[in-house]
């Protein structure tokens, strides 16, 4: 029985569902004009930083994308290639959120149509994204990476893991929880 490559990141997927269930509701909230908490996004902002994308994807591209690499996949015109393309453009999306939100807190009018569609573009991107991880591209990776490389894998998670303070995973588990409970 070969040693699991992907269930930790597939959980991690979990979490950031959540937040994508946020964001979704939040963002139909505030263009109906009824959600003004500026802050949740920037909340969303951190999260998606923080626990999306230097957590989990420093994982998938500094440890399973490249494992996937070494073994044979090319890294470009390739699945690692399209991740790697979309967890950019994701970077985008939050950006121009981030921005939109801050102007709005600060009062500057008009920004809710900004928020909206970057909130919603980031959205869409990413639950595809995930799909398409968890449905082929970690399927695939537990088929081809042999069982002598998935050590120095999930290892490479651990050491990913420990650049975290203590308390990492729970302090972002608890900003969804509180968004959740509303």
């Amino acid at each position: 029985m070969k040693q699991d490559i992907t269930q930790r990141l597939k959980d991690e997927h979990q979490l950031i569902l959540r937040m994508l269930a946020l964001l979704e509701k939040n963002a139909r909230l505030t263009e109906e004009g009824s959600f003004k908490d500026y802050r949740f996004y920037l909340d969303g902002v951190d999260f998606i930083r923080n626990y999306a994308d230097r957590f989990h994807h420093a994982k998938e591209e500094d440890v399973l994308f490249e494992a996937l690499v070494a073994n044979g996949m090319p890294r470009e015109n390739s699945p690692v290639a399209a991740m790697l393309m979309e967890h950019d453009l994701g970077r985008a999306y939050v950006k121009a959120m981030e921005e939109a939100a801050t102007r709005a807190l600060n009062g500057e009018a008009g920004q809710e149509e900004a928020i909206v569609a970057n909130a919603r573009g980031y959205l869409d991107l990413l639950r595809d994204h995930i799909a398409k991880e968890d449905d082929i591209l970690y399927p695939l990776a537990e088929r081809i990476l042999p069982e002598g490389v998935r050590h120095g894998i999930t290892a490479g998670y651990q050491k990913a893991e420990e650049k975290s303070e203590a308390g990492f995973e729970e302090h972002y588990r608890q900003v969804v929880e509180k968004y959740e409970k509303g």
